[in-house]
């Protein structure tokens, strides 16, 4: 079975908002055992989207449509799939109604003409009722294919989707049941991890197929089988995942789809009663940003400097002029300095300190372009490592911040 995805708005087409719709419907469709041919990004344009639904009908049995439903003039999706469907539209008194209970519930300005017409659907539809805003869900049905149009707006358009779209999918097709799973690893590359790992994959049984999902510093892998049986997914995916970790169990920190590398950190810190402080420089408090995404991050984490300027790292820090003028803003006895001094700062069991040049121009530093220090002060010892993550900048931020988990949960295992 296999679905594929339109969105229309030339707002996605010029860059001015990120299609994240895609992703989500991708991820909800593969949850219920649906393959995604193809993504489509339009323009508000009839044409065009006469052309996507054509080609779409061809390659798929289900098509997704997402924008275009709006109550103004460059909103043409309705009068477009009118034309498509030979169909023409037709005042629905349920969607009226919703529309004139959110005004009256939840918008201060008063209901317009142009709104009521967004009670204006295509005859053959079935109308899908959006509580959150105006515009209504529309599933089509044609030569055994289904057509759904939604609307644009993320919120709006997953609760429909959550709400409509899957139960309604479920009950007219018999979908294979899909599973994945997603092993976290650090420290080692992905063509390292291929061949330490060659004959585990070749050994893999067809209906389940390995991924490899790298991200600076960081290697995900994905096992994803699908099959009809599901008793036969579940059981065959856990033996492979037993004979998998062995393999990779000095790399291995985890299972993407119930934790991350921070959340397994905070795990540990919790269960030990132990705290940690940052002091950031070329990260600039992407570390702490991370951290603090996770609900119950104040229970280990007790703070952070973003000492980016070189006078933040010696009037806040405290970090000697001396060791600068020495060594450098980029080096170890400064990366020393500020975690030893986040962590009596902060009176934290652990601290990590960053301090790099991310370029994209060498500047006054003595440093080369993408070379970083990074230091993890723990109860007992200080590490200090230098790394080079080459000449992007934010390559050298995002590799900087993984390293930095990565170096930190290795020392927290070691105590």
């Amino acid at each position: 079975m296999q679905a594929e995805i339109i969105t229309i708005g030339d707002e996605i087409l010029i860059g001015q908002i990120i299609d994240t719709n895609s992703a989500f419907l991708g991820k909800q469709l593969n949850k219920i055992g649906v393959s995604v041919y193809q993504i489509t990004s339009v323009q508000d344009n009839k044409s065009q989207i006469l052309k996507a639904l054509k080609e779409a009908e061809s390659n798929a049995d289900i098509i997704i449509i997402t924008g275009g439903l709006g109550p103004t003039k460059d909103d043409i999706t309705k009068h477009t799939l009118c034309e498509y469907f030979e169909d023409e539209l037709i005042h629905n008194q349920k969607v009226l109604d919703n529309i004139e209970m959110l005004f009256s519930k939840y918008i201060s300005t008063p209901i317009s003409d142009i709104n009521r017409h967004q009670a204006l659907v295509p005859s053959k539809c079935k109308v899908l009722t959006n509580k959150y805003g105006t515009a209504p869900g529309m599933w089509f049905e044609k030569a055994e294919k289904v057509f759904v149009s939604l609307p644009g707006v993320p919120y709006e358009m997953k609760a429909l989707v959550n709400d409509d779209v899957l139960p309604r999918l479920r009950e007219t097709y018999k979908f294979p049941f899909i599973l994945h799973k997603t092993l976290l690893t650090y420290g080692l590359g992905e063509s390292a991890i291929s061949n330490r790992i060659e004959v585990f994959e070749d050994n893999l049984p067809d209906f389940i197929k390995l991924a490899y999902l790298p991200n600076l510093g960081k290697v995900r892998l994905r096992l994803s089988a699908k099959n009809m049986d599901r008793t036969l997914v579940e059981q065959e995916m856990e033996r492979q995942v037993q004979l998998l970790i062995p393999q990779i169990e000095d790399i291995f920190v985890g299972f993407e789809e119930t934790e991350s590398i921070e959340t397994i950190i905070g795990k540990q810190f919790k269960e030990r009663s132990q705290t940690l402080a940052l002091a950031e420089s070329f990260t600039g408090g992407k570390i702490s940003e991370i951290i603090t995404k996770h609900a119950g991050a104040s229970q280990f984490y007790k703070g952070g400097i973003n000492c980016y300027a070189t006078e933040s790292k010696i009037e806040i820090l405290g970090v000697s002029e001396a060791t600068i003028s020495k060594f450098g803003v980029v080096s170890k006895e400064v990366a020393a300095e500020m975690a030893i001094a986040a962590k009596k700062l902060f009176k934290s069991d652990y601290a990590i300190a960053t301090t790099g040049n991310a370029g994209p121009e060498k500047g006054d530093e003595k440093a080369d372009v993408g070379e970083v220090c990074i230091a993890i002060a723990t109860p007992k010892a200080l590490i200090i490592e230098t790394f080079n993550f080459g000449n992007h900048r934010e390559k050298v931020i995002d590799k900087g911040v993984n390293k930095s988990f990565e170096m930190l949960l290795k020392e927290i295992l070691k105590n």
